[in-house]
């Protein structure tokens, strides 16, 4: 019978030093006769364990084994680390390491924000500071106050092979990466971020594991050949003996926002988590989130990545949906980018008309039941009437950026103007907005893909992988090394340049962005029925009307190449110009201005303009 003691996931799975000093380890293998532990460290010791319910394996050492080293010794024939390890100090192969619960939080009052007050940074431990770690990204705290983001967004950090990698090769969903710096760095960076009133988001991967350290199958049916996904067989979540495997990942879900006190877990490709169960693994998952979110009295959060437009992710359980809290709209991004750009390879062929830009504003996604060319099928479903504040946006993240051929960013490929618009389609939009590390001042660094497996064969299959994911694009040229150190070195990123020249005027143009999305009722208010939109496809116009109670602001997002006229689409009235990218200068110390219904207005290309109505 499954167990969950108290309000920690720790004691049910791997090894947990209990409060009266003894350490507990349980393991599942289910098809072994017997299970052995074999402590490393001090000294060499091999104990039989006791076989329990469910195919589980369990002993109670009497004394408090921290920083001991010990692997499970299975039916005298191989040796395999804890698959729910929280440390691996000597590597994915080595042996696992016992890790105590004593973390003293100075942030002990932190409850978390509301989603609808998330603005998002994403980032990669490794390359977010040139040291690569949790500690050294506590540093950069300072800045992403001063840039006014609310939320920080990690990308996965459980233990992969070797010392670089994107993250979702993590082959120890439980374990801290060490290179980052292990469990307690975690903590550390956890604690700094809620000290100075930032929620963490922390990206995990519960649709594979990686390919080298994966030694899961040795201890039961973690994966089923029913199901494939991109990266080989599926997780088993609906099989013989998925009950144990479903337990397994829920309980590294409950870890992460208990132990480590994460408040929002990002689920990677969640349309690849395949369950035909009465009851989804992603409902359960809400479903455990947020009584844990109760318990705790703070708020919890689970936010669905997922390609397939299918509202069912974040639709309550009444209605026959999962319950998550909120998923991406890569729809979105896609259509954004393409008009920005013109570019019409891959999946961007899917979105060539402006209305498609105009529709992922106005209800969410684009494709909503309609026949997509570029996937040969009907895709989507009806997302108008979903609130704003379950959709996720971006102009740029990590996978947009990482899987292009040299991880090239969009200030790449368009000037200072269009990423002016992009920064405020995104953050002036009623969803939760995502921004990618570096993207507020233009970091000129690339975000290629890097790994460093050990595994020759590994490795050369890697690289002849990637060319292939890039062949519908038709890039010319070759991707950058993945296994090569220069190539994760390359990504860096260098936030000191936001200090001058034009990553300075963007930067300032950002944070003005957010400052104004967190001051002005309209545009906090993420109400869909409180948003009115005006587009004009000639001169390739939005107008937005944005409301909260007897207050209003005015958007213009201009995306044509040349200066549209066109007649103004709101009522009349007077207004505070807040932005206007057009014009040089502040533009909150500009005068008032007086706009009539129907007058006609000159909009400048690549603009975008902000007013606030002024009411007598």
């Amino acid at each position: 019978m499954m167990r969950e003691i108290s309000l920690s996931s720790s004691f049910d799975l791997g090894a947990a030093v209990l409060s009266d000093g003894r350490t507990h380890f349980r393991v599942w293998a289910p098809r072994r006769r017997h299970v052995d532990l074999h402590l490393h460290s001090p000294g060499q010791q091999t104990l039989p364990m006791s076989p329990a319910n469910d195919g589980y394996f369990e002993l109670t050492l009497n004394r408090d084994a921290t920083g001991a080293r010990y692997t499970y010794r299975l039916d005298d024939a191989v040796e395999r680390p804890d698959p729910a390890s929280r440390l691996q100090e000597s590597g994915v192969h080595g042996p696992s390491t016992v890790v105590a619960e004593n973390f003293e939080w100075k942030a002990s009052a932190w409850c978390g924000i509301p989603l609808s007050s998330y603005v998002i940074y994403e980032l990669h431990i490794g390359a977010f500071t040139a040291e690569g770690t949790l500690d050294a990204a506590i540093g950069r705290i300072p800045y992403l106050l001063e840039l006014g983001v609310t939320a920080v967004e990690l990308m996965p950090v459980a233990q992969f092979p070797g010392d670089r990698n994107w993250g979702y090769d993590g082959v120890y969903p439980f374990a801290v990466q060490t290179s980052y710096g292990g469990p307690e760095a975690l903590k550390r960076f956890v604690d700094a971020c809620h000290l100075a009133g930032l929620a963490v988001v922390l990206d995990v991967v519960y649709n594979h594991l990686g390919p080298e350290g994966n030694y899961l199958r040795d201890f039961g049916p973690y994966f089923t050949n029913r199901h494939h996904t991109p990266w080989g067989d599926g997780i088993n979540f609906d099989g013989a003996d998925s009950g144990p495997v479903r337990h397994f990942f829920l309980q590294n879900a409950l870890n992460w926002v208990t132990e480590f006190r994460i408040d929002a877990l990002r689920l990677d490709a969640t349309d690849t988590i395949y369950d035909f169960s009465p009851k989804h693994f992603l409902a359960e998952l809400a479903e455990k989130l947020h009584l844990r979110g109760e318990a705790l009295n703070r708020r919890i959060y689970a936010l669905a990545e997922s390609a397939a437009n299918d509202v069912r992710w974040v639709r309550s359980a009444g209605l026959g949906g999962f319950g998550l809290d909120a998923q991406w709209n890569d729809d979105f991004h896609h259509a954004l980018r393409q008009t920005l750009t013109g570019e019409r390879r891959g999946y961007f062929a899917d979105y060539p008309d402006f209305q498609h830009l105009v529709r992922s504003l106005e209800e969410g996604f684009v494709y909503q039941g309609e026949y997509s060319a570029y996937r040969r099928r009907a895709h989507g479903s009806p997302s108008r009437e979903i609130p704003p504040e379950r959709f996720i946006v971006c102009c740029q993240n990590h996978d947009q950026v990482g899987n292009r051929l040299k991880g090239d960013r969009l200030g790449h490929a368009v000037d200072l103007s269009r990423l002016k618009l992009a920064a405020a389609w995104v953050l002036l939009s009623p969803y939760v907005p995502l921004l990618f590390m570096g993207e507020d001042y233009n970091e000129p660094a690339p975000f290629p893909y890097f790994v460093s497996h050990g595994d020759p064969d590994l490795v050369a299959a890697v690289r002849e992988g990637r060319k292939k994911e890039f062949a519908a694009f038709a890039w010319e040229g070759e991707p950058p090394d993945p296994q090569s150190e220069g190539t994760y070195l390359s990504a860096k990123i260098q936030p000191d340049l936001r200090h001058s020249g034009p990553p300075a005027e963007l930067f300032r143009f950002y944070r003005e962005l957010i400052r104004l999305r967190k001051h002005l009722p309209p545009l906090t208010s993420l109400s869909r029925r409180e948003i009115h939109l005006e587009a004009d496809e000639a001169g390739r116009v939005v107008w937005a009307s944005r409301r909260f109670q007897n207050q209003e602001c005015v958007l213009a997002f201009a995306f044509g190449e040349n200066e549209a006229r066109m007649p103004y689409p709101f009522a009349s009235g007077r207004f505070r110009k807040h932005i206007d990218t057009s014009k040089p200068g502040t533009p909150s110390e500009a005068p008032e201005i007086q706009l009539l219904r129907n007058e006609i207005v000159t909009v400048a290309p690549h603009s975008v303009l902000l007013l606030e109505r002024c009411f007598e």
